[in-house]
């Protein structure tokens, strides 16, 4: 969700189909409109890249944490087999690398998961005590909604209105947060 400040205006298009939202985007943008964002009740292919939205960096945490899982576990076996409580059974090397990949192999998936789930939570400014910004509710349902914010577009609020209508929007409506 996206965050806002006290007393910021937004135009709010909605639209009731997935496929009018998505062309509406880039004629939105062909007008030299920026779109804040665009709520949708699904996913729809394309509409990041049509937005403009930076590719996400996700897999990258998603590599690095489970790197750390990796490290974690070669360290507390390593730790263990050492040093903490070392065993020599039948005279066989006290670090058999392919006993252990199950544990390493766990906790990869462990770490990953879990620095996965805070990073987006993280990123998206999400969390128990976060309030959601929610330009209109029939976005949870059926309805699509684009948030234009009046600050950062030079056009006028009813020249702006104008696009949206023609672009296809079944209404437009005036929010202030």
């Amino acid at each position: 969700m996206t965050e806002t400040h006290e007393s910021e205006k937004f135009l709010v298009g909605i639209y009731d189909d997935e496929d009018v939202v998505l062309k509406a985007v880039t004629a939105v943008k062909n007008a030299g409109v920026r779109i804040q964002e665009v709520y949708s009740p699904f996913p729809i292919h394309g509409l990041d890249v049509a937005i403009g939205h930076p590719r996400s960096k996700i897999g990258i945490a998603a590599f690095l944490f489970g790197l750390t899982g990796t490290l974690t576990a070669l360290t507390m076996i390593s730790y263990m087999e050492k040093f903490d409580w070392p065993m020599i059974v039948g005279g066989k090397d006290s670090f058999s690398f392919p006993v252990y990949i199950p544990v390493m192999f766990e906790l990869t998936v462990l770490f990953a998961a879990f620095g996965m789930v805070f990073t987006f939570l993280l990123s998206n400014n999400l969390g128990p005590t976060v309030k959601p910004v929610m330009f209109d509710l029939r976005t949870t349902d059926n309805k699509f909604a684009m948030a234009i914010d009046l600050g950062r577009n030079t056009m006028s609020e009813t020249q702006i209105e104008t696009i949206l209508k023609s672009s296809g929007a079944a209404e437009v409506n005036l929010k202030q947060f």
